[in-house]
């Protein structure tokens, strides 16, 4: 569980934006996007399969730019 305590002075919305970069960086709002629905196993492979694909696609364009 994430605890955040203001410092003195500090405003919400710096508090905010300082709860927002933990969140990221721990992954927890990937995570909790990701658990939105159930994924069958096989669609989960397919979809990463199709992400690394497209990853090695614009890794492959980027080499050949230069």
């Amino acid at each position: 569980m994430i605890q955040l305590k203001l410092k003195r002075g500090e405003s919400v919305e710096r508090a905010l934006k300082r709860l927002k970069k933990i969140m990221d960086k721990e992954g927890l709002l990937k995570q909790l996007r990701n658990n939105r629905y159930y994924e069958k196993p096989c669609e989960k492979a397919r979809l990463k399969s199709a992400r690394a694909r497209a990853r090695t696609n614009s890794r492959r364009g980027m080499r050949e730019m230069f």
